[in-house]
């Protein structure tokens, strides 16, 4: 049966008693760290409640389950969502007001769990939302990272990167299991016995190992009681001290094991720009997958004997490449350890295993150098070693004298293990997450597999929850919206269309630019608090959040700003409407020129934000630590979303669909998920510009693209470059942005000059741009175009995704609960 969330009287004596029990002090003593335990324990009270009738149903329905394998869940605090999944969101900020508390006070001290960076591990979060919503069973599986990528520090305009140590204190929605342990092997050989029975016994020696130790969080439905678990892996020493290898003077043998141990958990993506770092993160992932895969047959061998009918109860999905070594390590469980023959055990593995691919750009699909995986993993090389063989082997039988062909496709090829190849070897089902991203994979990127089996590829558009992103993250339009269509919405995003009836309602339309300018209101002294930059919550509020990566071209975005500023400075009385360019975003610790475009975007800021000629027509803030708490506050007052990577690079983007669900307007090219919202817009209500991904295609296939024209027939280009160069925008070190501008430009550059295309659709993005000022002038039309935005993102709730996920790849049975 499921629990209701107490009545708000009864939690308001529940978190004054929690905080005399838990910490020996009257309420009014506590503070605000205290009362928000205190309040997570309440809370946690109806969830473990729910999560112990769901996993008794669970053992009694035995239904099919998925295990998502991913590398991040960048799950957001858990206080709020928990609360608001569970209809208690209105009785605990009643139960705080009544004792003078303001509840948001209270989520903010809540640590952001930093269990992922960007996109892939926001998607992964949402997928578990709308599986329990659904009452889809499902297990996340990860790694309990201690201090997650970072947290970003931005001094002196310079990202710096410091310990993100979320689990300072111990975190109220997580549960040990230590009776779910297991030992997870690296290094060593292998010795091979011949049995009599004519089959061999592999016996893997000399290795280390760690024990993995799972922290379950539970995934709350929207209420329906249903709680699912994301099992986060830890690793400690199977042997914490040998005080033999001590009393020999071997002082590092000695700890080696806790070393292990302690370096696998600590940050996610450690830097593989060097060899020690590459051999690391192969080591989390095989000791995710590992763990994970041994925890799941172990939970199906409680209940079944046939582990020829596993395919039957259990579908693992692969997020991206990162967990591909689920094929190989299934295999050596159900050979090694079960006796499963190698026939039957790759009948069992490719109607176990799917793969979602998220990246069209070759370099992001991973390779492992042969030596470091071998070396690491000498079992599972074996095994990928006659994988790739029979593979190839399959791959001749069907194009015979291809040898080329076989080459391309390989698993193992020039020195290297491709994962991506070996996920489509083996996946029964093999998805983009967007319809262009998909199309371009089965074209052009993966062209020579969806050859050999077109029957694999299938599209899953991605999505994104509207619990978190609307109910929490902006409750009053969310409350707006529950006025005028009532709740159908929360769990079918569909029911948005209605908001249709209120395009011509002028009432409602000022109704809903009223709510966008409280919540500018509220980012404004977000802002002021955190940058001390003044921003005019009047102002266009122009948004670029995400992973800083050349591809997503901030670059573009900032090259534009100086565009503008240089003609606000030359025409003082031009009729341009004030905007503030906001960005957000993290650039991978080794990649040297996206740190680079983050000190300029905050250099450039610098010198705008202080030039009181211009009477604040420009602002351009640069938010430090871009994460999901931050990330739902500044959806909400978004006037402008910038979905402006290369077209035919993003695979689909999510950020764009949060965006349009709080009623931005996007800015974008042609490119992942803005094909789709454009569809979905009937191709009005959003601004595109720029090159089709057919014509970038064709130019980077034709080698027939000069940047250097476009500088040459742009004076304004010319002039922004040479701003990059000449001290403008760093009078101390004139030559600070050379490498952006040889990048662009290709001077002294080994690369491709502008691989990303900025100059080519910069003047596109400027006509676009006047576009977005005039419509802006007018206010009602702009209220139309954001609403129209609201009306229409029915498509994009990960709950439509989750649906499809299970009706054409995993065939899940819904948990019936009382």
């Amino acid at each position: 049966m499921k629990r209701q969330m107490p009545s708000t009287k009864e939690i308001e004596r529940e978190i004054q008693d929690r905080v005399k029990s838990m910490f020996r002090k009257d309420f009014e003593e506590a503070t605000k760290e205290e009362i928000y335990r205190a309040c997570a324990e309440v809370v946690n009270d109806v969830v473990i409640d729910n999560w112990l009738t769901t996993q008794k149903e669970f053992n009694k329905q035995d239904p099919k389950c998925v295990y998502y394998m991913s590398m991040e869940f960048l799950i957001g605090r858990l206080l709020g969502n928990n609360m608001i999944n569970m209809r208690g969101y209105t009785e605990v900020m009643d139960a705080l007001d009544a004792l003078g508390i303001d509840i948001n006070e209270i989520e903010d001290q809540e640590p952001d769990p930093a269990l992922g960076n960007g996109g892939l591990g926001r998607l992964a979060a949402c997928f578990l939302d709308s599986l329990a919503t659904l009452r889809y069973p499902a297990y996340g599986c990860g790694i309990r990272y201690h201090y997650g990528m970072f947290k970003q520090k931005i001094e002196d305009g310079y990202q710096k990167e410091v310990p993100d140590d979320w689990l300072q204190t111990r975190y109220p929605f997580e549960l040990e299991r230590p009776e779910y342990e297991f030992e997870v092997k690296f290094g060593g050989w292998v010795r091979y016995e011949s049995q009599p029975d004519g089959t061999t016994k592999y016996i893997h020696e000399g290795y280390n190992s760690v024990i993995a130790t799972p922290y379950d969080m539970p995934v709350t439905g929207f209420d329906n009681g249903m709680v699912n678990t994301l099992m986060i892996w830890d690793a400690k020493p199977k042997e914490v001290f040998r005080l033999a290898s001590f009393e020999r003077g071997d002082y590092n043998k000695a700890v080696e094991d806790m070393n292990l141990a302690r370096n696998l958990t600590e940050v996610l993506y450690p830097n593989d720009n060097h060899v020690q770092g590459k051999e690391l993160r192969l080591k989390q992932q095989y000791f995710f997958v590992s763990a994970s895969l041994q925890r799941a047959l172990n939970k199906y061998f409680r209940y079944h004997h046939d582990i020829m009918k596993l395919p039957e109860k259990v579908v693992f999905q692969m997020n991206d490449t990162h967990p591909t070594l689920t094929v190989a390590e299934l295999m050596r469980l159900l050979m090694d350890e079960h006796g499963l023959g190698w026939d039957d055990a790759w009948e069992v593995t490719t109607h176990c295993v799917a793969y979602t691919n998220h990246t069209i750009m070759a370099e992001a699909l991973e390779k492992w150098p042969e030596e470091i995986f071998k070396g690491l993993l000498p079992r599972i090389y074996m095994i990928v070693e006659e994988i790739n063989r029979r593979f190839c082997e399959e791959i001749r039988a069907k194009f015979p004298g291809d040898e080329q062909r076989i080459h391309r496709m390989a698993i193992l090829a020039d020195g290297q293990v491709k994962m991506a190849h070996m996920a489509i070897a083996a996946s029964f089902s093999v998805n983009g997450v967007a319809a262009l991203h998909t199309e371009i994979l089965k074209n052009v990127s993966l062209h020579d597999f969806y050859e050999m089996y077109p029957e694999k590829f299938n599209n899953k558009t991605n999505g994104i929850t509207q619990r978190r992103f609307l109910m929490h993250g902006n409750y009053k339009l969310s409350d707006w919206v529950i006025s005028k269509i009532g709740r159908s919405w929360i769990t079918d995003l569909s029911n948005m269309e209605k908001l249709e009836n209120y395009l011509n309602d002028k009432k409602s339309l000022d109704e809903f630019m009223e709510i966008k300018l409280e919540n500018k209101k509220r980012l404004a002294k977000y802002i002021w608090d955190h940058n001390k930059v003044n921003v005019d919550p009047n102002s266009i509020f122009d948004v670029q959040v995400k992973r800083l990566h050349e591809y997503k071209r901030q670059l573009l975005n900032i090259l534009h700003v100086m565009y503008l500023y240089n003609q606000i400075k030359e025409n003082p009385d031009m009729d341009f409407y004030p905007t503030t360019f906001i960005f957000g975003a993290k650039a991978s610790a080794g990649y040297e020129n996206a740190k680079l475009i983050i000190k300029l975007i905050n250099n450039v800021a610098a010198v705008i934000n202080n030039d009181k000629s211009i009477d604040n027509k420009l602002k351009v803030v640069f938010i430090e630590d871009y994460r999901v708490s931050n990330a739902e506050w500044i959806f909400a007052a978004a006037d402008v979303s910038e979905q402006i990577s290369t077209a035919s690079k993003e695979a689909s983007g999510t950020g764009n669909m949060k965006f349009m669900l709080n009623g931005a307007v996007t800015i974008g090219t042609m490119d992942g998920a803005n094909v789709e919202m454009y569809k979905e817009l009937d191709g009005e209500n959003i601004f595109i510009f720029g090159m089709s991904s057919d014509e970038v295609i064709a130019h980077e296939k034709n080698h027939d693209y000069n940047p250097v024209d476009e500088m040459n027939n742009n004076p304004h280009i010319q002039k922004v470059l040479g701003q990059l160069i000449n001290g403008y925008y760093s009078i101390d070190n004139p030559e600070l942005f050379r490498p952006i501008y040889n990048s662009l430009l290709n001077t002294q550059c080994t690369e491709r000059a502008d691989m990303y295309f900025v100059l080519k659709d910069f003047a596109s993005y400027c006509e676009a741009h006047e576009k977005i000022q005039a419509a802006y002038k007018d206010r009602e039309k702009w209220a139309k175009m954001a609403l129209s935005n609201v009306a229409h993102v029915g498509k994009f709730s990960s709950d439509r995704t989750i649906q499809e996920y299970v009706d054409d790849i995993w065939h899940l049975d819904k948990l019936e609960l009382k």
